[in-house]
């Protein structure tokens, strides 16, 4: 574990941000290089007085390739990334993006620096790490996280992620860490934890992401199709945006989810 990721995680469990429980799974063996490596823009570089971390993960596996949908993929995270730059709160926001496979997009930054997806950084043929790469996903989160609230900063979070199929390869973690992490997350009530299933014919999403902690309102399964996916894509935008206002619009936005 990286020292300094390490000295994050003691501070939130010290703070009573989160529980020892997640500290620990949050402190399996190699994934604090992987968390470090998101952590991007120094907070002593953010001017803003407080900030939203929008994270997104989209699935790099070969499946999404052999459906058809990977420039769907590229489109829905590029849409995301527009709408809140279109938004008035846009100097508050930093964007981070890791693929489901463990490659980095981008760490955090401001989203006029945020890379577009396209046929160069994003070409999907790997597997699915689900459980693992989504501990290292909101590991990152969390720490960051604590970096600003320990420089007096305020954050709310809204993280996605994406997949098409069931977990096939983590080798290190189980939907009960997931869901252990989430639920430290949600109590905080400055974190929202999202996340789309495609449909792949046979994986009960609202199943795998309710086994991972996710609450029912923010899971979304749109069906196998690029409009579906592109729609699927613009409600997160648009519930992204609402959640980066204020924290009154945060708050309620987090209790109504996709539905308000």
């Amino acid at each position: 574990m990286s020292q300094d990721v390490q000295k994050l995680f003691g501070s939130a469990v010290a703070e009573g941000a989160i529980s020892e429980q997640t500290a620990q799974i949050l402190s399996v063996k190699d994934i604090g290089a992987a968390i470090q490596a998101g952590l991007g823009v120094p907070v002593d570089d953010v001017q803003s007085s407080e900030v939203v971390l929008v994270t997104m993960m989209p699935d790099d596996s070969s499946s999404i390739r052999a459906a058809g949908n990977a420039q769907v993929v590229r489109d829905g995270h590029n849409l995301v990334i527009e709408a809140l730059s279109a938004s008035k709160q846009k100097g508050n926001i930093l964007a981070h993006t890791r693929y489901l496979n463990g490659g980095i997009l981008y760490p955090y930054k401001s989203l006029d620096q945020a890379a577009k997806m396209d046929q160069s950084n994003y070409d999907p043929n790997g597997g699915t790490p689900l459980y693992d790469q989504t501990i290292v996903l909101l590991g990152t989160v969390l720490a960051k996280t604590q970096e600003f609230a320990e420089n007096g900063v305020p954050v709310r979070t809204v993280t996605l992620i994406i997949t098409d199929g069931h977990d096939e390869h983590s080798v290190k973690s189980t939907p009960r860490d997931v869901a252990l992490v989430v639920k430290d997350m949600l109590m905080s009530e400055n974190h929202i934890v999202a996340a789309m299933g495609i449909n792949d014919g046979r994986t009960d999403f609202r199943q795998v992401f309710q086994g991972m902690g996710v609450e029912d309102q923010w899971i979304l399964t749109p069906g196998n199709t690029p409009s579906e996916i592109r729609r699927a894509f613009q409600v997160f935008s648009q519930s992204a945006v609402r959640a980066s206002q204020n924290a009154v619009s945060f708050s309620q936005a987090a209790a109504g989810g996709f539905g308000k």
